[in-house]
């Protein structure tokens, strides 16, 4: 039983090394690792930020093989973007951009000869002097790709009057306890050119042996740690039933995340070790989505934009 009525649902999942027991974290560049100290004492690392988690989880709803949603959300909808010069030409989609019907690629299409950005504006309702009306906007999200008010959007162009904003609903990071480093190294070797020799064409070009140093790291605990945020949603006055779907979605979207393994980077492959207490089961979670999907008519064909360029 899922606690509908809870401001937020939180689930946590304690992971692993899936081999041996050091792991890469994510990197930034002129900073390295994201390591920080908690008020609870000892070195921790941020493992995978929330940004990245959020591209994660969405991930998981598309079929990248097939370059559409994956099957049980096939009959929701999202838009499409193909080129004007070639319609048939899948080029993306507001599942795939970063910015979801914010796009770049979303707002310089247009849609039956109209530009989308008149149309995400009259659908929103935008218009001058007056409010934002975020119930109706949401409303038209639902429409357009209710994925939007799951993973956030901000409408920041100064055609789309009031630049409404649309909040992350389901945010997740994975953070690494107690760390340590583990340094290392190893050789690029070139089994070819065994000299270099002023004028051959040197490392800078990719010939020649090279050492190289790498730090990895170990910890006595990762987690991964997930909110929905469930109040957030219940406030775009949906309704019941497609406040309950939206919040399903996000659970599916965690489930389907940690029951595929969590390969990160190259030398980063978690497994969970402790699943999250109380987060339901895939199996259960696909056979509610499907029933609300029909129950609450929120099924319609992928919109398909043609793209300018």
């Amino acid at each position: 039983m899922i606690p509908l009525d809870e401001p937020r649902l939180r689930y946590t999942a304690h992971l692993q090394s899936v081999l041996g027991s050091t792991f890469q974290p994510t990197s930034f560049p002129d900073i390295g690792a994201a390591k920080f100290s908690r008020a609870q004492g000892g070195d921790s690392l941020l493992v995978e930020s929330v940004q990245s988690m959020a591209n994660r989880l969405e991930a998981t709803a598309w079929d990248r093989a097939s370059r559409r949603p994956a099957a049980l959300i096939q009959a929701l909808p999202y838009v499409r973007v193909h080129r004007r010069d070639n319609p048939d030409e899948h080029l993306t989609s507001s599942r795939e951009e970063a910015h979801r019907l914010a796009s770049a690629f979303v707002r310089d299409s247009a849609l039956g000869g109209q530009p989308m950005l008149e149309v995400i504006r009259d659908r929103l309702g935008l218009v001058k002097d007056t409010p934002l009306n975020y119930p109706r906007m949401a409303r038209a999200l639902l429409e357009l790709d209710p994925f939007c008010l799951l993973h956030g959007v901000f409408f920041s162009h100064k055609a789309w009057l009031g630049q409404p904003r649309f909040t992350r609903a389901v945010s997740a990071v994975i953070e690494a306890h107690d760390v340590r480093e583990v340094i290392s190294g190893g050789r690029k070797a070139d089994h070819v050119r065994h000299q270099l020799a002023e004028g051959e064409g040197g490392t800078s070009e990719g010939y020649g042996s090279i050492p190289f140093h790498r730090i990895e790291w170990t910890a006595g605990d990762i987690k991964a740690m997930f909110v929905v945020d469930v109040d957030l949603l219940r406030s775009y006055g949906l309704g019941p039933g497609v406040t309950e779907l939206l919040t399903l979605l996000a659970l599916w979207e965690i489930r389907a995340l940690l029951s595929r393994g969590l390969r990160l980077r190259t030398a980063c492959d978690l497994e969970v070790a402790e699943q999250p207490k109380e987060l339901p089961e895939q199996a259960d979670l696909q056979a509610r989505i499907s029933e609300l999907i029909t129950a609450e008519g929120v099924g319609a064909e992928a919109i398909t934009v043609l793209w300018k360029g």
